[in-house]
């Protein structure tokens, strides 16, 4: 299956994003157990990487997998010059950022865009629509104050079923990744209550922060799957 295939039927098994990245071991396993997208992180907290070992951790394009660079608040054209050096597939946009400010990225940096909407309760930011007319895309994480992601801390999925139908009923084609306190027991209701595109999984599979399980890492792949098997 191609990472770059926009799954939108409810049964398809979503894609599996490991982000917060370290090591390239880890990377390594996850690509084996069959993830679709890797991430390393460049804003901030205790899976921060530099660029360049970000590129080491990521490794070369390659039609196996996708990658992506996670940003917090960086002005844009940084941005633009730090994705073009790792050479990533993928831009994620943390922090609190304008539609005008995220197209600019998009256009400039020629490379998908993944907007972060911090969630804090059962509706969607104002601005959600707009971002994914321009994007395609949108990430849904926990809003937590004075952090920009990897809590552990999970969305309430089923208070936000009306919203997120609400948002697909005027934005049809977006793609819809789905983080936030994710792990193996969890990631099939998730999956059931949301239907995403995506599931994106940092701390939910680590033994220490930014140093993944191996074993987690097989059992979230194998849940998210079996999840829609179950739906079918």
């Amino acid at each position: 299956m191609s990472p770059a295939r926009n799954l939108t039927a409810p049964a398809a098994a979503p894609l599996v994003k490991f982000c917060g990245l370290t090591r390239p071991e880890d990377a390594a396993a996850a690509e084996a157990a069959g993830a679709a997208y890797l991430g390393a992180i460049l804003a901030g907290g205790p899976r921060l990487l530099t660029a360049a070992r970000a590129r080491d951790v990521l490794g070369p394009r390659r039609h196996s997998v996708r990658r992506v660079a996670v940003f917090g608040d960086q002005p844009w054209r940084e941005v633009v010059i730090v994705a073009g050096e790792i050479d990533v597939d993928v831009v994620q946009l943390h922090g609190a950022r304008a539609p005008e400010d995220v197209a600019r990225i998009a256009a400039e940096s020629g490379r998908t865009v993944w907007p972060v909407l911090r969630v804090a309760a059962t509706a969607l930011p104002k601005e959600a629509a707009a971002l994914a007319r321009i994007t395609g895309h949108l990430v849904l994480d926990a809003h937590v104050v004075g952090q920009l992601g990897g809590t552990g801390v999970a969305l309430d999925w089923s208070g936000l079923r009306g919203a997120l139908d609400a948002l697909r009923n005027a934005v049809p084609d977006v793609t819809i990744v789905l983080a936030g306190g994710l792990r193996p027991a969890n990631v099939a209701m998730a999956v059931q209550l949301l239907s995403p595109q995506v599931v994106d999984v940092s701390s939910g599979v680590e033994a220490a922060p930014g140093v993944k399980d191996p074993a987690l890492v097989q059992q979230f792949v194998m849940a998210a799957r079996g999840a829609a098997e179950m739906q079918r």
